[in-house]
């Protein structure tokens, strides 16, 4: 990743909710950490996902560049309102790049192929080639497969030619990645992390949520459905609003443990649950970094859980410090952005150490909700009903019990609620395709707690 001058580097915040009081013998240590990172210069707000902020569409801002791949296999011809609204979708997305942003657009079949500017190179956004490419986009056409990963590979080769901070993907499709081993996509997933971020969209209902989710997660993008083509233009320009409205890219949360601790896992559970753990990349004698992607002008909520080894009550320790990190370039140290401290306090006062910090049980609740469905929706598939209403009902207690109302009205869709609070529902016999997609797809999206001030 590129230098960054103080200047263009957003101020990053961390604060700390734990109950630092454990029991005599206790081991584990929970709290929840928010990042927010502001005055980075673009006056954005928070988005959904990794991608939240929000620029203006003309102005200086971070080197930036970014690539849109658009599905034109075959199947994005039926209806051809599909094609249509991709194509204006295209368009709307290449009107809201800032003045010397680089861009491409890849046509993503069997095989990719570059729309635009094309000789593998990106082209520099301004009136003249923004007009270009939206020419351009009207000879794209349906027709052939869809393999995945050879939009990635490509994608990425552009990307790789401009030494800006911000570098960016889109991808669209309609349908499942049937010309090529999910092997193929793995690959590809694993040789573009860290290189790009990528927000995918799944538009229509024939594509495969775990396949869309999968190139969000590993790129550290967002995931969503646009079940009717009509809607992909506005959701392509809040989109690329937000990426214009990054800051700084690369930027990980380290993790130092002292000797004998032990790290359960690493959660973001704000704006989204996205679980880190198996992404630690070491840095240094006991510490890790999990890698967060871009930051705009924005704030997000992680869980850090730490065994920590049992001690005499009375006594205390550091369990761990976690820092907002820009790792080292070539020119010398990482750069510590941000720190906050987790703290373990053993006591004999049973009520002190029986407190559970609201921040904590919001997020654990968070976390439950998302699994909730994501089990319920898997066993209603598989036919076991009785397993699907009481995943389905516990989602609803969740939902209702923690206030996040957009899953809420999600779940109302696909189960009849008898009552909320309890968490007793009844199966609807008929659900649309897209409403058993969109819960399913956004099912990780969690509702923040209201801050408590220390």
């Amino acid at each position: 990743m590129a230098n960054f001058s103080k200047s263009t580097v957003p101020r990053f915040g961390v604060d700390v909710y734990q109950n630092e009081y454990l029991a005599e013998g206790a081991q584990e240590v929970n709290a929840i950490v928010t990042v927010t990172s502001t005055g980075g210069g673009t006056g954005g707000t928070a988005g959904s996902g990794g991608a939240g902020g929000s620029g203006g569409t003309r102005g200086a801002g971070p080197g930036a560049a970014v690539v849109v791949m658009v599905d034109c296999s075959g199947s994005m011809g039926r209806p051809p309102a599909k094609m249509r609204g991709a194509r204006e979708a295209t368009a709307a997305a290449v009107d809201t790049l800032r003045d010397g942003v680089s861009f491409a657009v890849v046509a993503g079949t069997h095989v990719a192929r570059e729309v635009y500017p094309g000789g593998g190179r990106l082209a520099v956004a301004d009136e003249r080639t923004r007009s270009a490419a939206k020419q351009a986009l009207r000879a794209l056409s349906a027709g052939g497969g869809t393999a995945v990963s050879t939009w990635l590979r490509l994608a990425g080769r552009l990307l790789a030619t401009a030494t800006v901070p911000i570098r960016h993907a889109v991808l669209l499709t309609d349908g499942r990645n049937e010309h090529e081993s999910p092997g193929d996509l793995r690959a590809a997933l694993g040789a573009c992390a860290g290189h790009f971020t990528c927000d995918a969209r799944g538009v229509g209902t024939d594509w495969e949520v775990g396949e869309v989710t999968a190139v969000a997660t590993a790129l550290l993008g967002t995931a969503d459905i646009v079940a009717d083509p009509g809607n992909l233009a506005a959701d392509f320009t809040a989109m690329m609003d937000a990426a214009m409205g990054k800051e700084v890219a690369g930027v990980a949360l380290r993790v130092w443990t002292p000797t004998g601790a032990a790290i359960r896992f690493v959660k973001q559970v704000a704006p989204a649950v996205e679980d880190l753990t198996g992404r630690r990349a070491d840095a240094g004698p006991r510490a890790g970094d999990y890698p967060t992607g871009s930051w705009g002008d924005e704030s997000r909520d992680y869980h850090l859980c730490v065994e920590v080894p049992a001690t005499a009550v009375g006594r205390e320790m550091l369990a761990a410090r976690v820092s907002l990190v820009l790792p080292a370039t070539d020119a010398g140290t990482a750069e510590v952005l941000a720190q906050g401290l987790v703290r373990a306090v053993w006591t004999d006062d049973t009520a002190a150490s029986a407190a559970i910090d609201p921040q904590v049980a919001h997020y654990t609740g968070q976390a439950e909700l998302a699994r909730a469905v994501q089990q319920g929706m898997d066993a209603r598939k598989a036919g076991d009903m009785d397993a699907a209403t009481a995943k389905l009902g516990r989602a609803v207690q969740l939902a209702e019990s923690s206030g996040n109302a957009d899953t809420a009205k999600l779940l109302s869709k696909v189960v009849d609620v008898v009552d909320a609070v309890a968490g007793t529902v009844r199966l609807k016999a008929k659900v649309t395709e897209a409403d058993e997609m969109t819960l399913e797809t956004r099912s990780t999206k969690t509702v923040r707690v209201k801050k408590q001030h220390h």
